[in-house]
């Protein structure tokens, strides 16, 4: 294949927000009083995130956003070549695949499809994948990548460890690419991963080493936490900001484009000082992103619905360079560069 002929762009976004809401007053008296709603909505950056209903389970979410996604590209299932789940593991029903699941949900019956997992650095790293697979494969024109997230079901807000997750939330995002679509065009992508941090934080039980049982039913279901806090504080404070950016950096490079370039973020939520700290460090404007303090940390979302917003409010636009921004606990950072219109 001519390198300098292919490109993959994306065709357009999906999104599924469940109707439920919890307020910071509601995540502050959560805490038993040790946070207040001002500090939750100042510090952290929450003035409500999405919560999710029975019904909304991460499979069922996920289905939606791509049916959302296809009815916003005005998409043919029939089109679609590959789907990539990036649904998260806290699902309907463990060991199922929910790649085959949204497969059939939209009637997508010409695909095959997988899941993907690296928690919140998740949809980039599929970008990249989906990316690299249209290159090596010309078979695969067409990629769905969709998924669901409701992991702040697992949050105990007692637990001051996990302070930096009371703004996980739930949701479900979509986003499609096309090969040599030659508008909205993926660029360059760079991943970095630290293994040190494998087992700094995590649900607790529920796997081979520590199963539910009845004596430990009701914590198992509030058991996301950090197992070695200040090893996982000391180890981002000592590496995170550089990793993130390296990534963006090594990401506009492989784009051949100055990070200067660079007009709108499109990054995961967390604590609102921090957040305008790096749009400042970018040379970017706080309007020149989408802080999510109505939706919260929708894990890896988080970047497809800062684009979906992004689009409808106009601030991304043709001529527009986007940079897909994300890190994961385990621990992961990533990066993009679209180059819009």
């Amino acid at each position: 294949m001519n390198d300098q002929s292919f490109n993959v762009g994306i065709v357009g976004t999906g999104i599924f927000i469940p109707e439920g809401r919890i307020s910071a007053a509601g995540i502050a008296s959560a805490t038993n009083g040790q946070w207040t709603p001002e500090a939750i909505t100042e510090k952290l950056g929450i003035i409500e995130k999405a919560v999710a209903a029975k019904h909304d389970g991460t499979q069922e979410m996920g289905a939606l956003a791509a049916l959302d996604c296809l009815k916003n590209t005005s998409t043919d299932p029939l089109e679609i070549d590959l789907i990539i789940s990036i649904g998260e593991e806290w699902k309907e029903y463990p060991l199922t695949t929910t790649g085959i699941y949204i497969q059939h949900r939209i009637g997508a019956v010409n695909a095959w499809a997988f899941d993907l997992q690296q928690r919140c650095c998740t949809t980039v790293a599929a970008m990249k994948i989906a990316k690299d697979m249209m290159f090596a494969d010309p078979e695969i024109r067409t990629v769905l990548i969709a998924g669901g997230y409701r992991n702040g079901d697992f949050i105990d807000y007692t637990d001051s460890a996990v302070s930096f997750m009371f703004n996980l939330g739930a949701g479900a995002g979509a986003i499609l690419l096309k090969r040599n679509f030659n508008h909205n065009l993926l660029l360059g992508t760079h991943i970095i991963t630290d293994g040190s941090m494998a087992r700094d934080a995590g649900v607790e039980y529920g796997g081979t080493e520590k199963p539910i049982t009845c004596a430990v039913a009701d914590e198992a279901y509030k058991s996301l936490r950090v197992f070695d806090e200040k090893h996982m504080k000391d180890r981002l404070n000592e590496v995170s900001m550089d990793n993130w950016m390296k990534c963006i950096d090594q990401a506009f490079n492989k784009s051949s484009l100055q990070r200067q370039t660079l007009t709108y973020l499109a990054a995961l939520h967390f604590k609102r000082s921090m957040y305008f700290g790096f749009v400042k460090q970018l040379g970017l404007q706080p309007e020149q992103t989408t802080y999510l303090e109505n939706y919260g940390h929708l894990g890896q979302v988080d970047q497809i619905l800062s684009i979906h917003l992004g689009l409808k409010e106009q601030k991304i636009k043709a001529g527009t360079v986007v940079s897909m921004v994300a890190a994961g606990i385990g621990y992961a950072w990533g990066a993009n560069v679209i180059k819009w219109g």
